[in-house]
């Protein structure tokens, strides 16, 4: 097809240089320099995709990334993406979009059929329907997940890579318009550190869609000087194609560049990436944005070939192409002008229909010349066409406003370019938690108030001439390079433009009027997107949805990827006038980031795969390869699981590991266990309060088992705490729990106890750590210490001693897991693979077994020792677990105290971890599993407990299991029941959770 909508002329394309693409299969042309919305105009393709809910034809709306209607799927196969605005698309050869949600195709889709049955789709009607039968609930379910979400993800790894940048300025500007073009030079002038950012291709902003003048010459002229200029500041960061997404406390922003998207990814290098995500930390920040335009609520406003006014003066400009042939231009308010006379001057048949009475001043007169027919005190009272637009009817505004009189007149259209204004884009700052105020005079909401060093300039406060966004900009500029403590000996840097030409009456209806019932066959969209009418607000404020975060939800309105930037406004007024009160009493919806989306990959960056989750291995683990174990992941680490014999599985191999530690001896690797050193005078006092139990009398060489709570009184980790010096602890937490607990310390130590003197050190990758368990423990240990009385009485249970082991200086800590007399030998790092070895050396006379974490468990689970996040999940306390020995209460404070005297931790009714043991002693019930005292014929039951342990033992000959169960201690001898999901029942008995010689002295031995 031959692009029979673009102008012989003009356009900031490049003509000399064709581009083919393709949308929805079918080959098109278009130029360097297009965007992918402006080629399809280009080519007289209004039809671009079909609207969410009632699936109606939708076309280009806009000119930015404020688009709501024309979403496309771009590429295919990994390279597939979603939701892309075909606004901010640049086309390159070979470029495939494809229209989304529409089943078979745009011009022909199924689910259109939605449009019939509209009216028993209402805003909410999801709350209100698929309840019943709920025979049908799996049916309702299959239709609702293929009808929600908007395009396909890809189902392939994601083929490119993205890169992360953090950068600090002294001045941020936000938008590369004629304000923050003014700004940056000015700012940059007096040698401040200065970022840029815009999301277009090209600096220029509005400017790049208007014909204006600056110092006497095109604009774009001086918009290309002021460009280079800043690209020869060495103290001047530039960024195209690059969206501020988020602004953050303390003017923290994070920013998207699109670095390689305009290019066909075959082209792309592999070590370029495609995306580039931004943190940025700024002294000072200058928001330019601009504004939107307000579209019109009219009866079916939604036609492919309605756009706004700017959009289409936009295309005209800066594309070389003519969105119509016949286009009427519907506005109340001046501006819209300009549109009407580029149309007329691009060779289209235009006509106005203003719905002021009396319009005047020199755009006016500048169209009367032009010979475009005016219609004043008119609307549009609707439109005709389907997939695209044919005509409208325009009506007399009565003279209550409200109310349309007299015959229509229709009018023959292609293109409708409606405005209602235009009003300043403030989601940025309002992400930063600035306060808006509305203008009344002008209809809507301005910048008012923000917590950081921000200034908003031009368009984006509602400042419109030109002139006055250039001053702006520049006194914005230094003022903003003086706060960041820089000196300005020069006068601001303003270019000069022309006196505006427009007149600042404008006529504001809420809802234009026609000759029908809202609602009744033609609708008034609000939200393009969304598929929200008028009706549908006035239906929602009647339910009783009256605050604008509640209509929000319940209509979906400012919910779509567009975020409501072109519908927000018109749903507060259309509210606000419902309700009966001023729109600033309405207030506002919160805006969120990010302000246009983004991809996951660029929030990833390079920290995917092995940068992501990195493989940690611990001395000992070339070892246990060598030995044939076979790992799990704990956390970040790999650990031994268990070490099989060549005919062994993993049940077979647990079961002899397990057995031979009891016997006799067994080695394992403990290295991955989170050890935290406290320094400091204050150390003892810091420990005091982060455990449950009393150190106070904790002597040198001695350690404590104790646990942490978090400040809901809930178990948050458990170790050993031992004392190495006066003012030199030593701690130990789970593996995987390592990082998390020195987090929370460094957080106490740094927000609440500030003047306490200490010092926290992760050393968990400086120790190897070997534990030796079993009743043969002690004669290994002997074997490799020599002139060391390491007796019962010499060194008993629950001390820690430093001496050399297997010639490396070591500390050893008696300290049992098991319930075995068991030494953990700590040495380090370099040293952990000789030990060792040493110790398995050592151990042959003895038959020691090399064992696992899964044999570690059944060992521990025997003796009844829990494992913090198997047997608690954050709402646990130690009355729960029957530790109630390791909480002092005798204590003035430590962290959970205080929750701990809730009547509702010392209900008796809570979980409470008991044993559990299955009249059939062969089954091992899964973890998870529920416990019920009442059985149902089918589901559901109600549950009083669950399994959070379970396994073979074979020093007991059954399979054992630990569980939370309600009042659990008060029923210990009592049936209970487990229902399986393949339908099995299994009768279980509550028993101690200890199961192992309950009286034994093994590990005091």
């Amino acid at each position: 097809m031959s692009q029979s909508f673009r102008k012989p002329t003009g356009g900031r394309i490049n003509r000399h240089k064709k581009i083919q693409f393709f949308f929805n299969g079918a080959a098109f042309e278009g130029y360097e320099g297009d965007n992918l919305a402006a080629a399809l105009l280009a080519n007289g393709i209004k039809l671009v995709g079909r609207s969410f809910k009632y699936h109606r034809p939708r076309g280009i709306m806009t000119a930015g990334s404020e688009e709501p209607n024309a979403l496309v799927q771009l590429g295919s196969g990994a390279h597939t993406e979603p939701n892309c605005r075909a606004t901010q698309v640049e086309i390159f050869d070979g470029l495939s979009a494809f229209s989304q949600n529409v089943f078979p195709s745009v011009n022909y889709d199924l689910t259109g059929i939605n449009q019939l049955i509209a009216r028993f789709l209402p805003a909410g009607f999801y709350y209100k329907t698929f309840m019943y039968p709920k025979k049908l609930w799996r049916f309702y379910e299959y239709v609702i997940r293929h009808a929600a979400g908007m395009g396909k993800a890809p189902d392939q790894p994601d083929p490119d890579i993205y890169h992360q940048q953090h950068a600090h300025c002294d001045v941020l500007v936000v938008g590369a318009g004629p304000a923050g073009l003014s700004a940056a030079l000015n700012a940059a002038q007096t040698g401040a550190r200065v970022i840029l950012v815009d999301e277009h291709n090209e600096f220029g902003g509005s400017l790049l869609g208007e014909d204006a003048i600056i110092d006497d010459q095109p604009a774009l002229n001086w918009v290309a000087m002021v460009a280079t200029t800043l690209a020869n500041m060495p103290l001047v960061t530039c960024l195209t194609r690059t969206t501020l997404t988020g602004y953050f406390d303390h003017n923290f922003f994070t920013a998207l560049e699109r670095v390689t998207d305009h290019r066909a990814p075959k082209e792309t290098n592999a070590h370029y990436p495609r995306q580039r995500f931004w943190k940025i930390r700024a002294k000072q920040v200058i928001l330019a944005q601009g504004a939107f335009e307000r579209p019109l609520v009219f009866a079916n406003n939604d036609r492919p070939g309605v756009m706004l006014a700017g959009a289409v003066r936009t295309y005209i400009h800066r594309y070389g192409v003519l969105p119509g042939r016949e286009i009427v231009v519907f506005t109340n308010h001046d501006n819209a002008y300009h549109t009407a006379l580029a149309a007329k001057e691009a060779g289209a048949h235009v006509e106005i229909v203003d719905i002021r009475d009396n319009p005047d001043g020199p755009l006016f007169a500048l169209a009367k010349t032009a010979n475009i027919p005016i219609h004043t005190n008119s609307v549009i009272s609707r439109t005709h066409g389907h997939k695209k637009l044919h005509g409208v009817d325009i009506k007399t505004l009565a003279r209550d406003g409200v109310t349309v009189t007299g015959p229509s007149l229709r009018i023959s259209a292609d293109c409708v370019a409606m405005s209602a204004g235009w009003i300043p884009n403030v989601s940025l700052f309002s992400q930063g938690r600035g306060t808006l105020k509305f203008d009344d005079d002008r209809g809507f909401f301005v910048p008012d108030q923000c917590p950081w060093p921000a200034d908003v300039v031009g368009a984006a406060q509602g400042t419109y001439t030109l002139s006055a966004c250039l001053s702006d900009g520049a006194k914005a500029g230094v003022n903003a390079a003086i706060a960041a403590g820089f000196k300005v000996n020069d006068t601001p840097l303003i270019a000069t433009a022309p006196n505006d030409q427009e007149t600042q009456n404008q006529r504001n209806l809420n809802i234009i009027p026609t000759d029908q019932p809202l609602g009744r066959k033609q609708k008034h969209f609000v939200d393009f997107q969304n598929d929200v009418t008028v009706s549908d607000l006035l239906l929602a404020k009647r339910e009783g949805f009256i605050s604008v975060e509640h209509l929000k939800r319940y209509t979906t309105t400012g919910m779509g990827t567009d975020q409501g930037k072109t519908s927000n406004l018109n749903a507060l007024t259309i509210l606000a006038h419902a309700l009966g009160q001023p729109i600033d009493k309405v207030g506002t919806t919160t805006f969120r980031p990010p302000y246009t989306p983004l991809t996951f990959g660029a929030i990833a960056g390079q920290n995917v795969g092995a940068l992501f989750e990195q493989t940690r291995t611990t001395p000992l683990h070339q070892a246990a390869m060598e030995a044939g174990a076979i790992f799990e992941d704990v956390g970040d680490w790999k650990r031994a699981r268990y070490f099989p014999k060549p005919t062994e599985n993993m049940a077979q191999a647990v079961y002899r590991e397990t057995a031979q530690v009891r016997k006799t001896v067994g080695l394992m690797d403990a290295s991955t266990f989170g050890k935290i050193e406290i320094h400091g005078p204050d150390a003892g006092w810091f420990a005091n309060m982060i455990y449950t139990n009393s150190l106070s009398k904790l002597l040198v060489g001695q350690c404590q088992y104790g646990l942490m709570l978090d400040e809901n009184g809930m178990v948050f980790d458990d170790g050993v705490l031992s004392r190495l010096a006066r003012n030199h602890y030593y701690l130990t937490t789970t593996t995987g729990g390592a990082a998390r607990v020195l987090n929370w310390l460094e957080m106490w130590q740094q927000t609440e106890w500030t003047d306490k003197k200490v010092y926290l050190t992760s050393v968990t990758e400086q120790w190897a750590v070997c534990v030796i368990s079993g009743p043969r423990a002690r004669d290994v240990l002997q074997a490799l210490v020599t002139n060391i009385d390491i007796s019962a009485a010499a060194f008993p249970p629950m001390t820690v001693k430093t001496f050399p082991v297997a010639g490396v200086k070591a500390r050893v800590f008696r300290v049992s897991f098991t319930g075995e007399l068991a030494y953990e030998i700590n040495v380090p790092a370099r040293y952990g693979r000789h030990l060792y070895d040493q110790i398995a050396e050592a151990g042959v006379k003895y038959n020691l077994v090399k064992y696992g974490t899964e044999t570690m468990h059944v060992l521990r689970a025997e003796k009844g020792f829990i494992i913090v996040g198997q047997e608690t999940d954050g709402s646990v306390t130690p009355y729960d677990l029957g530790l109630d020995r390791l909480v002092s209460m005798q204590k003035t404070d430590f962290i959970g105290r205080r929750s701990l005297f809730r009547s509702d931790t010392r209900r008796e009714s809570r979980r409470q971890l008991v044993g559990i043991e299955t009249m059939d002693p062969s089954v091992v019930l899964p973890e998870g599993a529920h416990l019920v005292e009442k059985v149902n014929a089918k589901p559901p039951m109600d549950a009083v407990g669950y399994v959070t342990s379970s396994y073979m033992s074979p020093n007991l000959g059954r399979s054992i299991a630990l569980g939370l169960v309600n009042a659990g201690r008060q029923h210990i001898g009592k049936t209970f029941y487990a229902p399986m999901l393949d339908g099995k029942l299994h009768k279980v008995k509550l028993v101690s959770p200890v199961f192992y010689k309950k009286k034994g002295a093994r590990p005091n031995g």
